[in-house]
């Protein structure tokens, strides 16, 4: 087989990384689960690692010790601990790489292990994520949510009807509408906040949902062997010839700033659960959450966060179990949602939020994930192709390239990847 591209890529960076790696790991001691986490904001941090405190004084037959890394480099300290065959029993890994490491067969199935009780509680989306060729590898304590903030006093004032949910979002041609209605009454016309000032999986988050609201895709999901003519299908083509027409036409903010909408730039910022402290605080009871345009197939929105793997190199998988499952608990889920704000990845969590429970301030948010309103990422190992593919096409987009052109283009290079790993065969996964 041949070596693959990505790994190519991360070769020199992986060598060196593999020696930090091995100077931040302790011999495993008998009793003792290893779990590595990525250095996220301060609340993710110290929640965190208060929930491994309490599990430990909990269960004197294992202790977990703790270890952050970098965020930024993660994923190649993570490569470099696989390739020296240092993995740690449990790993916290983003939701662009999952696949990639079962395919590389780091991460061991967990459908044996998972009680029935705690797999029934967890978000259709959750599952969804961790799941690869029908068994499932990791689960999450909390999901992510994307929509469209705005003022309720701005959009009346124009004459703008306020969606309630997905079932009946704006049209493409009402939310085109809208952003002129929008763009007469403001000085510059700039009404719209996409967060251009984001980088990198930003752009397959946020856009990717629209392709599929078109009737498009990024990949052929019946077996994830070619891009081409569904990457760059018409369908896919109209959608994202609509977001370079809202480029084109002056209403959208560059938002170099990141105060947009806080600052009262924009009428509308198309952006996740993470910003609704801060809009909150500057709107109260004026903001609003509204889904994505429909563009024919529905409203669709994304899905997908960090979440948690057994490694293949756990001797104790049992244990590591007990300790992801203690996470999943209605506290501890509800502990980490009030540390970052994302959506709770339980049923029975969501019910106690005040922010995503039913007539909660972000229950849309909650409602898409409950409902298979989202757009998984595809489950594929050559997820990071995909995704790197669209983010350059995404940019040329943004720079006046023809969206055919741009889109021909990125199907190309996922084609060649899939080529170049001999179509990503399946591989054996022992429990």
């Amino acid at each position: 087989m041949k070596f693959k591209r990505l790994y190519r890529m991360l070769a020199f960076t992986v060598f060196l990384l593999s020696i930090v790696v091995g100077c931040v790991r302790n011999a495993r001691e008998p009793g003792t689960l290893e779990v590595w986490a990525h250095a996220g904001q301060d609340a993710e941090r110290i929640t965190l690692q208060e929930q491994v405190n309490r599990f430990n004084a909990a269960h004197n037959e294992v202790t977990v010790t703790l270890t952050f890394l970098p965020e930024g480099s993660y994923n190649a300290q993570v490569q470099a601990a696989a390739i020296s065959r240092d993995l740690p029993d449990v790993l916290e890994f983003d939701g662009p790489f999952i696949y990639n490491y079962v395919w590389q067969q780091n991460l061991r199935p967990i459908d044996d292990l998972i009680s029935s009780a705690v797999r029934l509680d967890l978000l259709p989306s959750i599952l969804t994520q961790g799941t690869y060729n029908d068994r499932l590898y990791s689960v999450g304590t909390f999901d992510s949510a994307l929509g469209i903030y705005g003022r309720r006093s701005i959009l009346e004032s124009a004459g703008i009807r306020i969606p309630q949910g997905n079932a009946d979002a704006w049209t493409a041609e009402e939310f085109n509408r809208a952003l002129a209605a929008l763009a007469e009454n403001d000085p510059d016309r700039q009404v719209l906040d996409l967060k251009l000032n984001y980088s990198g999986e930003w752009f397959t988050y946020a856009f990717m949902p629209l392709l599929y609201s078109a009737g498009g895709a990024t990949i052929d999901r019946t077996n994830y062997q070619t891009a081409s003519g569904v990457m760059d299908s018409p369908e896919s083509v109209a959608a994202m010839e609509q977001v370079q027409s809202w480029m084109q036409n002056g209403y959208v903010d560059p938002n170099v700033d990141d105060a947009a909408f806080t600052t009262g730039r924009v009428a509308l910022s198309w952006v996740g659960h993470w910003v609704y402290p801060s809009y909150a605080e500057a709107f109260g009871d004026d903001l609003v959450v509204l889904p994505l345009p429909n563009l024919g197939n529905g409203s669709k929105t994304a899905q997908g966060s960090w979440n948690w793997g057994i490694t293949q190199r756990s001797q104790n998988p049992q244990a590591a179990m007990a300790f992801l499952e203690f996470l999943l608990q209605q506290d501890e889920v509800i502990a980490m949602s009030n540390a970052n704000g994302a959506v709770p990845a339980t049923q029975s969590a969501i019910a106690q939020s005040p922010l995503y429970r039913e007539g909660g301030a972000l229950r849309l948010f909650s409602s898409q994930l409950l409902n298979n309103k989202t757009i998984p990422r595809p489950q594929t190992p050559g997820y990071p192709v995909i995704t790197s593919a669209f983010q350059e096409a995404f940019n040329n987009i943004r720079n006046g390239l023809e969206v055919q052109q741009a889109l021909e283009r990125a199907a190309t290079e996922i084609d060649l990847d899939i080529r170049d790993n001999e179509g990503y065969p399946n591989v054996s996964q022992n429990p």
